[in-house]
């Protein structure tokens, strides 16, 4: 790629058209593929490959070994961890072609996906929330849940700053990291006023 706007590694392939914002960088051995939309500052790792008709945000992370599959949204802020799976189709046969079932996976603002974790297709992962290593994830996510396990279950909150949050059967909760104030709603965690997430 000739724009000086963003980086591609030489080893690396970026397929046209697509749409890359300025100050991502896409490094060894990648492949970008066809209609592709990437916002500004990412950092595309090493063995990564993201297939056509992807959107992702800006200041994504995606580390090595990583495909993101047709039907995958990641919004801004999002943590792909080194290794981790996403999948487009629900019952993959190699003799049945099931291109048009791809499922949209959803992955919202500020969301962490832990390495070698696995989200099933079809789901939404809420903002802020916490994904850990080597969880499996089968069902949608609330915003600002932890969960890990196979099946992954929510174990508890995490602050938008990655920090776990302690309600101790209190209805609100502050960051002991950065203060921001939590309180529990319905069968979920919202901030008391807007989270402020310092880049």
């Amino acid at each position: 790629m000739s724009d000086p706007s963003f980086f591609v590694h030489e080893s690396a392939y970026v397929d046209a058209p697509c749409e890359i914002g300025a100050g991502t960088k896409i490094w060894h051995f990648s492949h970008v593929m066809k209609n592709c939309t990437i916002g500004r500052d990412c950092n595309i790792g090493q063995n990564v490959v993201i297939s056509p008709d992807v959107t992702i945000g800006s200041n994504v992370k995606i580390q090595n070994n990583v495909s993101v599959y047709t039907g995958c949204i990641l919004e801004d802020d999002v943590f792909c961890g080194p290794s981790m799976v996403f999948t487009n189709v629900i019952n993959p046969r190699s003799h049945v072609v099931r291109k048009h079932e791809y499922k949209r996976t959803l992955v919202k603002q500020g969301a962490t996906l832990g390495a070698n974790s696995t989200i099933v297709c079809g789901i939404t992962i809420g903002r802020y929330a916490f994904v850990g290593a080597g969880a499996v994830v089968t069902r949608d996510v609330p915003d600002y849940a932890l969960l890990y396990g196979n099946p992954a279950r929510i174990q508890g909150w995490m602050c938008a700053c990655g920090v776990k949050l302690d309600f101790a059967k209190r209805q609100s909760a502050p960051c002991t990291a950065c203060g921001q104030q939590y309180v529990r709603d319905g069968d979920g965690v919202q901030p008391a006023i807007p989270a402020q997430v310092t880049k």
